[in-house]
């Protein structure tokens, strides 16, 4: 299948520049410089003419095809025009049968889906739809018929004016001038190019391109070829010859399969865009929104690019643990962020910041001030977070109470919390190991003694415990056994 304008292959839109995590894409090469953001002067030029020649639609053409060797295929094709114009008819339904047969037997040697320029067409004999259409057109032209193209949503072929008719040229088939009434070209269509003709009178699955537009199609299919191969930068120019090579509103105003080659350079310029950001290069992709946002302004869609490109640089740098690093670009690029964008933006950083300011409390002024801080933001995250956080903060706070061996503290400090601020599964749990540890403390001290024959020091030990946890049972069960030893 031919890539043409409409196309779902062309223009992969940057909706993907949220993902974070590498993926398996194409990889952009190495940019000591972002893609011009002006289109190659020729393309001016050649929109200006309000009448084209052959000569004209040839140098167009090889220009669209990237040709380096223009003075060698305009030569051919002069040969070629002076041949055809005294050999071909005069009748112009025979003329144009003519001409389509000549391009077979002189240029067309083999049908390529994707090869739509016409240097390599001279050079190769491969062809597609495209570059085979352009070259009759051209030639057509030279021999005096009036010529104009034709798209489908992945097709494109020719028309040649009889009077008043529009005879269809499928210039991709030796038999293919007027195919509707051919029945050898039916048979045989299918198998050589693997498209379906498009019938004249199905209006809606066809639409009339002039000559330019057709031309344009080179550079639409060359888009998709260098987008699919990772060559971003090289889309971007083509995509600006293309926008600069149709007049405003043509696309409007012609085939609605075309595309709109401001939209179409939009999307190129968004893709480059994109693969800076999937190859890891945030900072070019935020520098290279500026650069072509400026000259080419589309609010929104840029706003995506700058918060996905942002977004990515920021979770990366805090996954480093870079959390100072992360408010910084993000104060470095606050003026360009939408207020809505900042504010997500923001809440990821600032969570970050109380992760860190929550995880490293080593005091117990610093835990307070841990708390004060997440209250001051409770209205930015679910309360279910900052719970979640508030507890870490006084389990820690309650578990460097212990390592100091002030138990009775650390007990009271977590009960102390539960009544500030409620219920709290995490802190109830917290409370009952703490408890459980002192407890185990105590009888393990208890049992040192009491192995040791030192039947007072137990005795002591365990009745300090039960001051401290009243009729608890592992306890008083010990003070038991030491008493009736002491008793005997």
């Amino acid at each position: 299948m031919n890539l043409l304008p409409g196309s779902p292959e062309l223009f992969a839109l940057v909706a993907v520049l949220l993902i974070l995590m590498p993926v398996a894409l194409p990889v952009l090469s190495a940019q000591t410089s972002f893609p011009s953001l002006d289109a190659d002067p020729r393309a001016l030029d050649y929109s200006s003419r309000t009448a084209y020649s052959w000569q004209d639609l040839a140098e167009t053409a090889l220009w669209a095809s990237g040709s380096g060797d223009n003075a060698s295929f305009m030569e051919r094709l002069r040969e070629a025009a002076a041949e055809i114009g005294p050999a071909a008819p005069a009748d112009t339904l025979e003329r144009g049968e003519y001409i389509l047969n000549y391009i077979h037997r002189r240029f067309l040697m083999s049908y390529s889906e994707r090869q739509t320029r016409m240097d390599l067409l001279f050079s190769t004999g491969r062809y597609n739809c495209v570059s085979s259409a352009v070259l009759y057109m051209i030639l057509a032209v030279s021999a005096g018929l009036d010529v104009s193209g034709v798209m489908t949503r992945d097709h494109a072929f020719v028309t040649v004016r009889s009077g008043t008719e529009l005879i269809d040229v499928e210039t991709t088939n030796r038999y293919g001038f007027d195919p509707g009434h051919r029945k050898d070209f039916h048979d045989d269509f299918g198998r050589t190019t693997g498209f379906a003709y498009v019938p004249a009178r199905n209006y809606r699955d066809r639409s009339a391109i002039n000559q330019l537009e057709l031309i344009s199609l080179i550079l639409s299919n060359r888009i998709s070829e260098a987008e699919s191969r990772g060559r971003y930068a090289e889309a971007v120019s083509l995509a600006l010859d293309r926008a600069a090579l149709l007049p405003a509103g043509s696309a409007a105003a012609g085939s609605p399969f075309l595309g709109n080659p401001r939209r179409d350079l939009l999307n190129s310029l968004y893709n480059f865009g994109g693969a800076l950001i999937r190859n890891g290069r945030e900072e070019d992709a935020l520098r290279w929104a500026a650069l072509a946002g400026e000259k080419y302004p589309e609010g929104e869609r840029w706003q995506e690019m700058i918060f996905a490109a942002l977004n990515n640089l920021i979770t990366k740098l805090i996954r480093a643990q870079k959390i100072s690093e992360a408010r910084e670009a993000l104060v470095r690029h606050t003026p360009v962020l939408s207020s809505g964008n900042f504010v997500k933006i923001d809440t990821v950083v600032l969570e970050a910041e109380l992760i860190r300011q929550c995880a490293g409390a080593s005091s117990a002024e610093e835990a307070e001030a841990a708390l004060e801080a997440l209250a001051a933001s409770a209205s930015r995250f679910p309360k279910s977070r900052i719970d979640e956080l508030r507890s870490m903060v006084i389990i820690k706070e309650g578990e460097r109470r212990i390592s100091a061996g002030a138990y009775p503290e650390a007990a009271a400090y977590i009960e102390e919390s539960l009544s500030r601020y409620g219920p709290d599964s995490r802190l109830n749990t917290a409370l009952r190991v703490f408890r459980a540890n002192r407890v185990s403390e105590f009888h393990n001290a208890f049992a040192a003694f009491y192995n040791r024959g030192n039947y007072e020091e137990a005795r002591r030990i365990i009745q300090e415990g039960l001051k401290e946890f009243p009729g608890q049972r592992q306890l008083s069960s010990d003070l038991g056994l030491v008493e009736r030893v002491l008793r005997n």
